[in-house]
Parts: structure tokens; C-alpha cells; sequence
């Protein structure tokens, strides 16, 4: 068996060898460089470039190292049969990363509800600041969380545990005890900015008055620039946004004038249009936008190593397996 490997934003490409090399001791494993047409059974990538596939003949599937797979399937979009109909595109469903996220979702949550972030504002004022600020009523903290996949469901569970009234929105329509959701299979996007979208008023509804939104969408076409003007003017004024999804998803313009109008009181932001995030990025410069460096929920080598190890397996017998991805629907 010969396995492609390429992730170098990952880290170290010889510990991922050495943990691939433990789950499949029969496999010869190879870090892909420009110019490697060879032949492979399987390819363990990660944002690969386009020149990956090019020439690509006989792979019997491509595991993607985490849940999002938008940089491949651009490229599908882009060049249509980049992408082999008969090789399925296979994203890692948790590999770690749902205790990482939900962790990460309830900090954000519980700190804008406790009103944290003002007491940190107030402390880096300059001067003594000794004020008590009473929380958010937690009976009308409504918080909403878009994406409702294998991640968004334990987060908005999660939220839930704490007493919180949660909503949530999804594509396709799910049932989760004790949490309102919404769903529409219509499009988002691909309208004129201020407009709405075909089949947008399940996510207005989902949307209206919520004092946070948590933001798990999966990045597609349709999902770009949902998080806009328009759909900041249906929370409550003041609402928080925790956006842990993908930096296209958030109109930045659209969200630096609403936290100057005081639409939206203050963002926590994982995800960039542009990672690294410029220095000279406005975000930078926002005290109410507080930045992480897209770590909200990262792929742990060892259990990713042993969840593509079983799904060799079972598709080597013949098995179906989860996590394929649907090209057309992008997620």
C-alpha cells in the first residue's frame, strides 16, 4: 500500500509518518513534493495545491486532516474533474477536535454572559476601575449556533448543559431535545448585499433576537458573507459573535460598522478571509474583537492516525464509511 502524504501546516511531516507508519506498518509512506506524479493508493492532505491531483491516477480515496473541506473542493469548482468521481473525498469527523470546540464555544459564551470581557476592558483603561456590572439575565441569553454537523450539535448541546436557550440552524432539518432548531435546503448567498437570500428566512428566524451566535457552517458558495449587515440587524442590539467556522463567512466591513453602531457589542473571532491575519488588519486594532490564531479545534495526530487506519480497513473489505464528503453540497 502506498500512502501520499502532504500537510505542512500541521507541523512536523516526520512525527505524521511515524504515526501513519504505526496504524499501517505494511504501508510506504511519502511526503508529496512538486513533481510527484507517482502512484498511490491513498492521500493524507491537508490544503494540498491543485498539482497534487494533477496526474493523479489510481487513488482509492483522499482523507482530508480535519472537518473543513473547502480548499479542495475549490479547486473542483474552479477545474471540474480535479476531483475523480470514483475517489471518495473523506473528512476526519472528530479527531479531538469536539472537547476542543466545545470547550473553546462555552468559554466564549460564559464570558460575554458574565460580562468578562468589559471587566477586562475596564482593567486596560489605564486608571483603578472598581465597578460591579450585573451578568446577562441568562433566561433570555439566547444564543444562536449555525451548523448543526457533527461539531455544531455537541457545542450546541453543550451551551444547552448550561441552562442556556439555544437555537439551532442546519441545512437539513435536525432534532435535538431541548434546542429549537431551524433548517431551510434553500441557498444563502449569491445575492445583492442588504438582500435576502432564497430561503433565508429560517436562518432570520433563527437569528432573531439572539443575543450570540456561534458560527459552525460549513464554508460552500452559498455560506459566504452570511454573516452580514443583514443578519446582524436581526439579533438583539449588543449581540456577541463567536465565529469558529471560516473567515468568509464573516463580511468584515459589515462587522466593524456594526460594532460601531453598536449592532454587535463585541466578537471573538478563531477564523480569517486571510490567515495570518495582517498586521495592519483593522481587527487588530478593534478592543472589542478579540483574535485567536485558528485554534479553536485542532486535528491530534495520534487519534487522526487511527481513524484513517480503520477507514482503509473497512473500504479495503469492501465496507462503506463515514465522513464522505458530498461534492455538490461542499460539506
Amino acid at each position: 500500500m502506498k500512502v501520499l502524504f502532504f500537510a505542512p501546516e500541521t507541523g512536523d511531516a516526520d512525527a505524521w509518518r511515524a504515526s501513519l507508519a504505526r496504524v499501517l506498518p505494511d504501508a510506504d509512506i511519502r511526503v508529496w513534493h512538486p513533481g510527484d506524479t507517482a502512484y498511490a493508493d491513498y492521500a493524507v492532505v491537508w490544503r494540498p495545491p491543485r498539482e497534487l491531483f494533477t496526474a493523479r491516477e489510481g487513488l482509492k480515496a483522499v482523507f482530508n486532516l480535519g472537518a473543513g473541506v473547502d480548499a479542495i473542493l475549490r479547486f473542483e469548482r474552479e477545474a471540474p474533474g480535479t476531483l475523480s468521481p470514483d475517489v471518495p473525498l473523506i473528512r476526519l469527523e472528530d479527531t479531538g477536535m469536539a472537547a476542543q470546540m466545545n470547550e473553546y464555544a462555552a468559554y466564549a459564551v460564559l464570558r460575554y454572559l458574565r460580562r468578562f470581557d468589559e471587566y477586562e476592558l475596564m482593567q486596560r483603561c489605564g486608571e483603578p476601575h472598581w465597578q460591579v456590572l450585573d451578568p446577562h439575565p441568562r433566561e433570555t441569553f439566547v444564543v444562536a449556533v449555525l451548523g448543526l454537523g457533527v461539531l455544531g450539535t455537541q457545542v450546541a448541546r453543550t451551551l444547552a448543559s448550561f441552562g442556556l436557550p439555544v437555537r439551532g440552524y442546519s441545512r437539513s432539518m435536525k432534532t435535538l431535545a431541548g434546542i429549537e432548531t431551524f433548517a431551510s435546503d434553500a441557498a444563502l448567498g449569491g445575492t445583492p448585499p442588504g438582500a435576502a437570500a432564497p430561503g433565508a428566512a429560517a436562518l432570520d428566524a433563527c437569528l432573531e433576537g439572539a443575543r450570540v451566535v456561534v458560527n459552525l457552517l460549513p464554508s460552500t458558495p452559498e455560506t459566504e458573507g452570511v454573516l452580514n449587515r443583514r443578519a446582524f440587524a436581526r439579533l438583539a442590539r449588543g449581540a456577541y459573535l463567536v465565529n469558529l467556522a471560516r473567515g468568509a463567512h464573516v463580511v468584515e466591513e459589515d462587522l466593524l460598522d456594526a460594532l460601531h453602531e453598536g449592532r454587535i457589542a463585541a466578537a471573538t473571532l478563531d477564523v480569517f478571509r486571510e490567515e495570518p491575519l495582517p498586521a495592519g488588519h483593522r481587527f487588530w486594532r478593534e478592543p472589542r474583537v478579540t483574535i485567536t490564531p485558528h485554534i479553536s479545534a485542532q486535528t491530534l495526530r495520534e487519534p487522526a492516525a487511527q481513524q484513517i487506519a480503520a477507514k482503509i480497513a473497512a473500504l479495503s473489505r469492501g465496507e462503506a464509511v463515514s465522513g464522505i464528503v458530498d461534492v455538490a453540497r461542499g460539506y
